[in-house]
Protein backbone atom coordinates (compact mmCIF):
# COMPACT_ATOMS: atom_id res chain seq x y z
CA UNK A 1 0.00 0.00 0.00
CA UNK A 2 2.81 2.42 0.89
CA UNK A 3 4.55 1.58 -2.40
CA UNK A 4 1.33 2.34 -4.28
CA UNK A 5 0.92 5.73 -2.55
CA UNK A 6 4.50 6.76 -3.25
CA UNK A 7 4.36 5.32 -6.78
CA UNK A 8 1.32 7.47 -7.44
CA UNK A 9 3.08 10.50 -5.96
CA UNK A 10 6.10 9.87 -8.18
CA UNK A 11 3.91 9.65 -11.30
CA UNK A 12 2.08 12.84 -10.34
CA UNK A 13 5.31 14.73 -9.78
CA UNK A 14 7.01 13.19 -12.82
CA UNK A 15 4.27 14.26 -15.21
CA UNK A 16 4.24 17.80 -13.87
CA UNK A 17 0.70 17.58 -12.57
CA UNK A 18 1.87 18.95 -9.23
CA UNK A 19 3.20 22.11 -10.86
CA UNK A 20 -0.11 22.79 -12.59
CA UNK A 21 -2.06 22.49 -9.31
CA UNK A 22 -3.07 25.65 -7.50
CA UNK A 23 -1.70 26.26 -4.00
CA UNK A 24 -4.95 25.20 -2.38
CA UNK A 25 -5.03 21.96 -4.38
CA UNK A 26 -1.38 21.25 -3.50
CA UNK A 27 -2.14 21.73 0.19
CA UNK A 28 -5.15 19.43 -0.06
CA UNK A 29 -3.13 16.84 -2.00
CA UNK A 30 -0.34 16.71 0.60
CA UNK A 31 -2.84 16.68 3.49
CA UNK A 32 -4.51 13.61 1.99
CA UNK A 33 -1.11 12.03 1.39
CA UNK A 34 0.00 12.73 4.97
CA UNK A 35 -3.24 11.36 6.44
CA UNK A 36 -2.84 8.22 4.32
CA UNK A 37 0.69 7.72 5.63
CA UNK A 38 -0.48 8.22 9.23
CA UNK A 39 -3.31 5.72 8.75
CA UNK A 40 -0.93 3.16 7.22
CA UNK A 41 1.52 3.50 10.09
CA UNK A 42 -1.32 2.94 12.57
CA UNK A 43 -1.41 -0.75 11.64
CA UNK A 44 2.17 -1.42 12.62
CA UNK A 45 3.18 -5.07 12.97
CA UNK A 46 4.84 -5.71 16.34
CA UNK A 47 6.38 -8.61 18.20
CA UNK A 48 5.21 -9.44 21.69
CA UNK A 49 8.48 -8.07 23.08
CA UNK A 50 7.64 -4.70 21.51
CA UNK A 51 4.05 -4.89 22.76
CA UNK A 52 4.99 -5.97 26.29
CA UNK A 53 6.64 -2.61 26.92
CA UNK A 54 3.24 -1.02 26.27
CA UNK A 55 1.49 -3.34 28.74
CA UNK A 56 3.13 -1.70 31.76
CA UNK A 57 3.14 1.88 32.98
CA UNK A 58 4.49 4.04 35.76
CA UNK A 59 2.55 7.08 34.59
CA UNK A 60 -0.94 8.26 35.54
CA UNK A 61 -2.31 7.16 32.19
CA UNK A 62 -5.13 4.61 32.12
CA UNK A 63 -4.75 2.03 29.35
CA UNK A 64 -7.53 0.07 27.70
CA UNK A 65 -6.06 -2.69 25.53
CA UNK A 66 -8.31 -4.88 23.43
CA UNK A 67 -7.17 -8.09 21.71
CA UNK A 68 -9.33 -8.71 18.65
CA UNK A 69 -9.37 -9.85 15.00
CA UNK A 70 -11.29 -8.91 11.88
CA UNK A 71 -12.65 -12.48 11.60
CA UNK A 72 -14.06 -12.44 15.16
CA UNK A 73 -17.71 -11.27 15.06
CA UNK A 74 -17.98 -10.44 18.81
CA UNK A 75 -14.70 -8.49 18.54
CA UNK A 76 -15.96 -6.44 15.61
CA UNK A 77 -19.30 -5.83 17.34
CA UNK A 78 -17.66 -4.25 20.40
CA UNK A 79 -15.07 -2.07 18.61
CA UNK A 80 -17.45 0.93 18.45
CA UNK A 81 -17.52 0.96 22.27
CA UNK A 82 -13.73 1.25 22.41
CA UNK A 83 -13.87 4.02 19.82
CA UNK A 84 -16.54 5.85 21.82
CA UNK A 85 -14.35 5.74 24.94
CA UNK A 86 -11.33 6.86 22.95
CA UNK A 87 -13.32 9.95 21.94
CA UNK A 88 -15.01 10.49 25.32
CA UNK A 89 -11.77 10.49 27.32
CA UNK A 90 -9.60 12.17 24.67
CA UNK A 91 -8.71 15.02 27.04
CA UNK A 92 -7.71 12.76 29.94
CA UNK A 93 -4.63 10.60 30.51
CA UNK A 94 -6.32 7.68 28.75
CA UNK A 95 -5.16 5.48 25.85
CA UNK A 96 -6.95 2.84 23.81
CA UNK A 97 -4.77 0.27 22.08
CA UNK A 98 -6.38 -2.24 19.72
CA UNK A 99 -4.17 -5.30 19.25
CA UNK A 100 -5.18 -7.24 16.16
CA UNK A 101 -4.44 -10.95 16.17
CA UNK A 102 -4.96 -11.22 12.41
CA UNK A 103 -2.06 -12.81 10.54
CA UNK A 104 0.71 -10.46 9.46
CA UNK A 105 -0.05 -11.41 5.84
CA UNK A 106 -3.58 -9.99 6.26
CA UNK A 107 -2.55 -6.43 7.20
CA UNK A 108 -2.86 -4.97 3.69
CA UNK A 109 -5.74 -7.23 2.59
CA UNK A 110 -7.99 -7.13 5.65
CA UNK A 111 -6.80 -5.10 8.62
CA UNK A 112 -5.99 -1.77 6.94
CA UNK A 113 -9.16 -1.76 4.79
CA UNK A 114 -11.22 -2.69 7.87
CA UNK A 115 -9.69 0.15 9.91
CA UNK A 116 -10.35 2.65 7.13
CA UNK A 117 -13.88 1.44 6.36
CA UNK A 118 -14.84 1.62 10.03
CA UNK A 119 -13.08 4.97 10.64
CA UNK A 120 -11.16 3.61 13.62
CA UNK A 121 -9.15 6.39 15.27
CA UNK A 122 -7.63 4.42 18.16
CA UNK A 123 -4.12 3.11 17.76
CA UNK A 124 -4.05 -0.31 16.11
CA UNK A 125 -1.12 -2.73 16.09
CA UNK A 126 -0.97 -6.21 14.61
CA UNK A 127 0.70 -8.78 16.85
CA UNK A 128 2.98 -11.09 14.91
CA UNK A 129 3.71 -14.07 17.13
CA UNK A 130 3.62 -17.72 16.12
CA UNK A 131 3.56 -19.28 19.60
CA UNK A 132 0.67 -17.97 21.73
CA UNK A 133 1.74 -20.22 24.63
CA UNK A 134 4.82 -18.02 24.98
CA UNK A 135 3.01 -14.70 25.34
CA UNK A 136 -0.56 -15.39 26.55
CA UNK A 137 0.45 -15.92 30.20
CA UNK A 138 2.51 -12.72 30.09
CA UNK A 139 -0.66 -10.76 29.34
CA UNK A 140 -2.62 -12.68 31.98
CA UNK A 141 -2.25 -16.09 33.62
CA UNK A 142 -6.05 -16.35 33.34
CA UNK A 143 -6.16 -15.98 29.55
CA UNK A 144 -7.12 -19.15 27.66
CA UNK A 145 -6.50 -17.46 24.31
CA UNK A 146 -10.14 -16.72 23.47
CA UNK A 147 -10.97 -13.34 21.98
CA UNK A 148 -12.16 -10.73 22.45
CA UNK A 149 -10.04 -10.10 25.52
CA UNK A 150 -9.45 -6.80 27.28
CA UNK A 151 -6.77 -5.54 29.62
CA UNK A 152 -7.33 -2.38 31.68
CA UNK A 153 -4.47 -1.03 33.73
CA UNK A 154 -2.77 1.96 35.26
CA UNK A 155 0.31 2.15 37.46
CA UNK A 156 -1.41 0.58 40.48
CA UNK A 157 -4.13 -1.76 39.17
CA UNK A 158 -4.66 -4.32 36.45
CA UNK A 159 -7.86 -6.09 35.32
CA UNK A 160 -8.06 -8.74 32.61
CA UNK A 161 -11.37 -9.76 31.03
CA UNK A 162 -11.83 -12.60 28.58
CA UNK A 163 -15.29 -11.63 27.36
CA UNK A 164 -17.17 -9.51 24.88
CA UNK A 165 -19.00 -6.36 25.90
CA UNK A 166 -22.68 -6.16 24.99
CA UNK A 167 -22.87 -2.38 25.39
CA UNK A 168 -20.84 0.75 25.93
CA UNK A 169 -22.21 0.87 29.47
CA UNK A 170 -20.79 -2.61 30.21
CA UNK A 171 -17.34 -1.46 29.13
CA UNK A 172 -17.61 1.81 31.07
CA UNK A 173 -18.49 -0.12 34.23
CA UNK A 174 -15.11 -1.86 33.98
CA UNK A 175 -13.38 1.54 33.74
CA UNK A 176 -15.24 3.18 36.64
CA UNK A 177 -12.99 1.95 39.47
CA UNK A 178 -9.99 3.34 37.56
CA UNK A 179 -11.65 6.69 36.85
CA UNK A 180 -13.00 7.33 40.33
CA UNK A 181 -10.94 9.84 42.35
Amino acid sequence: MVKRVFGFLNRVLWHGFYHRMGTMNRNFFFTVLLLSAVQLSAQRVVSFDELSVRLKTESDTLYLVNFWATWCAPCVAELPYFEALHEKYRDRPFKVLLVSLDYKSQVAKRVSPFIQANHIQSEVVVLSEKDPNRWLPKVSEEWTGAIPATLVFDKSRRVFLEQSFESLRDLELVLQPFLAP
